[in-house]
């Protein structure tokens, strides 16, 4: 009986954990702790959408259960927003269902799809629910470049010859998170080829579709390639787009197959979202868009903050292409501490939290995610701080000072 149970023995302890813990304790000690390690928008969501939300609440038929893949305007919605945004044609009825979130439609599907000891590809480093979430449904991971380029389909291919069983999904995230990655359509038609040619499903999280930098770029679907929905489904969110990550309302669109064994699963698992929240989310997407062209300027302005104040203080960061997040390096004066010991040290001697890398997956070691979720006069006074740490610091100090300075 103290044994532990099967599936909580396969997740390894929570990275983040310490972080959070010494988070904590700061503020419970008074501290005022600019939190960058979050990817907790900071925004309300649309006027229109809130007030919707309050007049569907005052309906009394709207607090009974739901429908578990969506109500049939919130997929007629997803469908027309595909449409005009990528060019995407795709069919309501067999082709869209809404899910609790991004991440509750991927570990769902992971689970409707997987098989004990299938092998799926995942990039490294990652979002956690791409590779936990298959992890937890029993199957073994082998991690592939994070990187949208020809490493990542040099990977694709050992992994095909070299993998016993041969490999049954890929997972893909671009706008990445936490790299900040963003991939474009040529790269999609070789990944789509490939999984085609190898009978590989593809699911693709594109939850940052909306959070890009470059104007005449904007990111594309996958499913925009021909023939990628015999092979793929995408997933994407409303909590980033339209601030409302509480809500917890996201999509997944693509093959007929997969999106039918996502709801097959669900019909046991739930009753599907609230259904005022289902009805706002109609306006969020058919509604004005300015919105999300608001957010994305909004998001800009705090990059370009946060990027000039951290290369003020010594700290080269590339600049992100996409998502709310820049991917970090640890500066070379602390890089031997490693990601969680330096996220420690940068906690408590300027008060900055960030996400340490090593969460993301072990090649994410010796970086540090920073969200963009503080306005930018909080980014400029968290890049004073750290301009103050530094200095304190400097290329001097050897790496057994500074893990004691983190550990006391």
């Amino acid at each position: 009986m103290t044994e532990e149970f099967h599936r909580i023995r396969r997740l390894p302890p929570y990275v983040f954990a310490e972080v959070n813990k010494a988070k904590a304790a700061a503020r419970a000690a008074g501290d005022d702790i600019i939190d960058l390690g979050m990817s907790n928008p900071d925004s309300a969501p649309p006027a229109h959408v809130v007030q919707k939300l309050i007049e569907t609440v005052g309906n009394p038929r709207a607090h009974g259960y739901s429908v578990s893949r969506g109500i049939p305007g919130l997929r007629k919605a997803m469908a027309n927003y595909y449409e005009r945004r990528f060019n995407v044609s795709l069919d309501p009825e067999t082709e869209v269902i809404a899910t609790l979130g991004s991440k509750e439609g991927l570990a769902n599907l992971a689970a409707a799809i997987t098989s004990p000891g299938d092998t799926i590809l995942v990039p490294n480093p990652s979002y956690p629910i791409h590779q936990f979430g298959f992890i937890i449904a029993g199957a073994s991971v082998r991690s592939i470049p994070a990187t949208p380029d020809e490493d990542m389909l040099r990977a694709l291919e050992r992994a095909v010859r070299h993998s016993v069983p041969k490999p049954t999904a890929l997972i893909v995230n671009f706008p990445s998170n936490p790299t900040a990655f963003v991939a474009n359509l040529d790269f999609y038609k070789e990944l789509v080829a490939f999984a085609r040619r190898e009978e590989i499903w593809i699911l693709s999280d594109l939850a940052y579709a909306e959070i890009y930098f470059n104007e005449n770029e904007p990111p594309p679907s996958l499913l925009a390639v021909p023939g990628a929905k015999d092979v793929a489904v995408e997933f994407t969110s409303m909590s980033k787009t339209y601030s409302m990550a509480g809500w917890r309302m996201g999509f997944a669109v693509g093959n007929p197959r997969l999106i039918q064994a996502l709801t097959r699963i669900k019909s046991y698992l739930d009753y599907g979202a609230f259904t005022p929240i289902q009805v706002a989310s109609v306006a969020a997407l058919n509604g004005p868009q300015n919105y999300v062209s608001e957010i994305r300027a909004m998001y800009k302005d705090r990059r370009d903050v946060l990027l000039r104040g951290l290369q003020s203080a010594g700290w080269d960061v590339p600049a992100p292409a996409g998502s709310m997040f820049a991917w970090a390096p640890i500066p070379p004066a602390f890089a031997e501490m490693g990601s969680v010991a330096f996220s420690k040290l940068l906690l408590k001697e300027a008060g900055v939290a960030v996400a340490p890398g090593l969460g993301f997956g072990e090649y994410g070691e010796g970086f540090v995610r920073i969200g963009l979720v503080e306005n930018t006069q909080r980014l400029r006074q968290a890049t004073r701080a750290i301009k103050g740490f530094m200095s304190r610091h400097g290329a001097g100090a050897g790496t057994a000072d500074l893990l004691g300075a983190a550990s006391s």
